[in-house]
């Protein structure tokens, strides 16, 4: 189709353009107690979003995007008289939910969830959770276990996925922990800490996490089970075709 080839030639001319340049401008005032802020962007050099004229345009979604505006010469500590106010009746939007695509990304920048600078940036070196080669392996093993379900194009998580991670203690849940083991394996890597070493420091972790939770009682509320005819659990069966018996071939005989 037309605008797949239009797609690819953009996205190769692209990579052979400038940098996308521009100036952002903050400003905050406090105006009678209150606190106001004015945010302002002027592009200076488009760049490679010269070849997708899409990419300088604003933002689509539910809400209304924007236009950049562009902010005068400002001066810190200077007055300014308010010219308008104007009220308008709008109401909180829920965050959008995640698709596929998003949770990968997220599962990228999981460092954004993590406030020690240290970790963070360790995750920020690393893959953050998973690897390209995994991380589709694991969203369709909570979906194949029901901690999230597919609705439309989105992913929701399941009250079972909710009752978990309130359950679970919370070094098992914080991203961090990543973080920990991958400042770990470097060491091994680089010949400061015995592999030896490394696994018994997590087979003592985890031996006092399994002490920890030993007394305690969770419950964890799954998706229905799938029943067919009789109420009885539905199971997937292959099916396969019977083999038909190979037929003999007769000898060729000379006349």
């Amino acid at each position: 189709p037309r605008a797949v080839y239009e797609l690819i030639r953009a996205r190769y001319l692209a990579q052979f353009l400038p940098n996308h340049e521009y100036d952002r401008t903050q400003a905050d005032f406090d105006c009678a107690g209150q606190a106001l802020r004015a945010v302002g962007k002027r592009i200076v050099e488009p760049g490679w979003k010269r070849a997708m004229p899409e990419a300088l345009a604003p933002a689509r979604g539910n809400r209304e995007a924007a236009a950049p505006q562009s902010l005068p010469a400002l001066q810190q500590g200077q007055d300014y008289a308010v010219g308008e106010i104007t009220l308008k009746d709008q109401q909180t939007q829920p965050p959008k939910p995640f698709t596929e695509g998003d949770l990968i990304k997220a599962m990228k920048s999981v460092a954004k969830l993590v406030d020690d600078p240290r970790l963070k940036q360790k995750l920020k070196d690393t893959t953050g959770i998973g690897t390209e080669a995994t991380r589709a392996g694991i969203i369709q093993g909570l979906l194949d276990r029901g901690y999230l379900v597919r609705q439309g194009k989105a992913l929701a998580a399941t009250p079972a996925a909710f009752s978990l991670i309130d359950a679970v203690p919370r070094p098992i849940a914080d991203p961090g922990t990543t973080a920990i083991w991958e400042q770990a394996l470097d060491m091994v890597q680089s010949g400061e800490m015995p592999l030896e070493e490394f696994v018994a420091k997590q087979s003592a972790w985890m031996s006092k996490l399994v002490e920890r939770c030993a007394g305690l009682c969770m419950t964890i509320s799954g998706p229905p089970m799938a029943t067919g005819r009789g109420g009885k659990p539905w199971k997937k069966k292959r099916s396969a075709a019977p083999r038909k018996p190979a037929r003999r071939r007769k000898p060729a005989t000379a006349d």
